[in-house]
Protein backbone atom coordinates (compact mmCIF):
# COMPACT_ATOMS: atom_id res chain seq x y z
CA UNK A 1 0.00 0.00 0.00
CA UNK A 2 2.90 2.36 0.77
CA UNK A 3 4.43 1.56 -2.63
CA UNK A 4 1.14 2.25 -4.42
CA UNK A 5 0.80 5.60 -2.63
CA UNK A 6 4.34 6.49 -3.65
CA UNK A 7 3.55 5.62 -7.29
CA UNK A 8 0.33 7.63 -7.13
CA UNK A 9 2.24 10.65 -5.85
CA UNK A 10 4.96 10.17 -8.50
CA UNK A 11 2.31 10.00 -11.26
CA UNK A 12 0.57 13.12 -9.94
CA UNK A 13 3.80 15.14 -9.77
CA UNK A 14 4.87 14.00 -13.25
CA UNK A 15 1.54 14.92 -14.79
CA UNK A 16 1.30 18.29 -13.04
CA UNK A 17 4.85 19.21 -14.14
CA UNK A 18 4.85 17.98 -17.75
CA UNK A 19 1.37 17.43 -19.15
CA UNK A 20 0.47 20.92 -20.37
CA UNK A 21 3.76 21.36 -22.25
CA UNK A 22 3.40 17.98 -23.97
CA UNK A 23 -0.23 18.69 -24.83
CA UNK A 24 0.61 22.07 -26.40
CA UNK A 25 3.30 20.43 -28.56
CA UNK A 26 0.85 17.79 -29.80
CA UNK A 27 -2.15 20.00 -30.68
CA UNK A 28 -3.34 18.95 -34.12
CA UNK A 29 -1.11 15.88 -34.20
CA UNK A 30 -3.07 13.23 -32.30
CA UNK A 31 -6.81 12.66 -32.31
CA UNK A 32 -7.32 11.78 -28.64
CA UNK A 33 -5.55 14.85 -27.27
CA UNK A 34 -8.73 16.78 -26.37
CA UNK A 35 -9.91 13.79 -24.31
CA UNK A 36 -6.52 13.64 -22.58
CA UNK A 37 -6.63 17.37 -21.79
CA UNK A 38 -10.17 17.07 -20.41
CA UNK A 39 -8.99 14.16 -18.27
CA UNK A 40 -6.05 16.26 -17.06
CA UNK A 41 -8.32 19.07 -15.87
CA UNK A 42 -10.53 16.52 -14.17
CA UNK A 43 -7.48 15.03 -12.43
CA UNK A 44 -6.13 18.33 -11.10
CA UNK A 45 -9.54 19.53 -9.89
CA UNK A 46 -9.54 19.29 -6.08
CA UNK A 47 -13.31 18.63 -6.20
CA UNK A 48 -12.76 15.40 -8.16
CA UNK A 49 -13.07 12.18 -6.15
CA UNK A 50 -9.74 10.69 -5.07
CA UNK A 51 -10.17 7.36 -6.92
CA UNK A 52 -10.95 9.26 -10.14
CA UNK A 53 -7.85 11.43 -9.70
CA UNK A 54 -5.66 8.36 -9.10
CA UNK A 55 -6.91 6.60 -12.24
CA UNK A 56 -6.65 9.75 -14.35
CA UNK A 57 -3.12 10.57 -13.15
CA UNK A 58 -2.03 6.99 -13.87
CA UNK A 59 -3.34 7.10 -17.44
CA UNK A 60 -1.87 10.55 -18.06
CA UNK A 61 1.50 9.55 -16.61
CA UNK A 62 1.65 6.67 -19.10
CA UNK A 63 0.94 9.19 -21.86
CA UNK A 64 3.80 11.44 -20.70
CA UNK A 65 6.46 8.81 -20.00
CA UNK A 66 8.48 8.34 -23.19
CA UNK A 67 9.26 4.67 -22.54
CA UNK A 68 6.18 2.56 -23.22
CA UNK A 69 5.03 -0.41 -25.26
CA UNK A 70 5.30 1.39 -28.60
CA UNK A 71 7.78 4.31 -28.61
CA UNK A 72 6.04 7.62 -29.38
CA UNK A 73 8.51 8.46 -32.15
CA UNK A 74 7.51 5.36 -34.17
CA UNK A 75 5.69 6.69 -37.28
CA UNK A 76 1.90 6.12 -37.29
CA UNK A 77 2.00 3.70 -34.34
CA UNK A 78 3.77 5.69 -31.63
CA UNK A 79 0.69 6.88 -29.80
CA UNK A 80 -1.58 3.87 -30.29
CA UNK A 81 -0.82 2.38 -26.88
CA UNK A 82 -1.17 5.81 -25.24
CA UNK A 83 -4.50 6.28 -27.03
CA UNK A 84 -5.75 2.95 -25.72
CA UNK A 85 -4.92 3.88 -22.14
CA UNK A 86 -6.43 7.37 -22.42
CA UNK A 87 -9.56 6.14 -24.21
CA UNK A 88 -10.10 3.42 -21.58
CA UNK A 89 -9.71 6.00 -18.80
CA UNK A 90 -12.09 8.43 -20.56
CA UNK A 91 -14.71 5.68 -20.97
CA UNK A 92 -14.44 4.81 -17.29
CA UNK A 93 -14.41 8.43 -16.09
CA UNK A 94 -16.46 10.32 -18.70
CA UNK A 95 -19.24 11.09 -16.24
CA UNK A 96 -16.64 12.71 -13.94
CA UNK A 97 -15.41 15.18 -16.59
CA UNK A 98 -17.42 18.38 -16.11
CA UNK A 99 -18.30 21.23 -18.44
CA UNK A 100 -15.68 23.29 -16.57
CA UNK A 101 -13.00 20.69 -17.41
CA UNK A 102 -14.11 20.70 -21.05
CA UNK A 103 -14.00 24.52 -21.22
CA UNK A 104 -10.46 24.61 -19.80
CA UNK A 105 -9.41 21.93 -22.31
CA UNK A 106 -10.85 24.00 -25.15
CA UNK A 107 -8.77 27.01 -24.06
CA UNK A 108 -5.56 24.95 -23.96
CA UNK A 109 -6.30 23.29 -27.29
CA UNK A 110 -7.02 26.60 -29.01
CA UNK A 111 -4.02 28.32 -27.46
CA UNK A 112 -6.01 31.17 -25.96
Amino acid sequence: DCMSKAKQLKDEILVKNKFEDKARKLVGKIKFLRDAVELYYCAIDPKTEKWVRVLAFSALAYFIIPIDAIPDFTPFLGYTDDAGIIIAAIKKLSDKVTDEHRAKAKVLMEGE
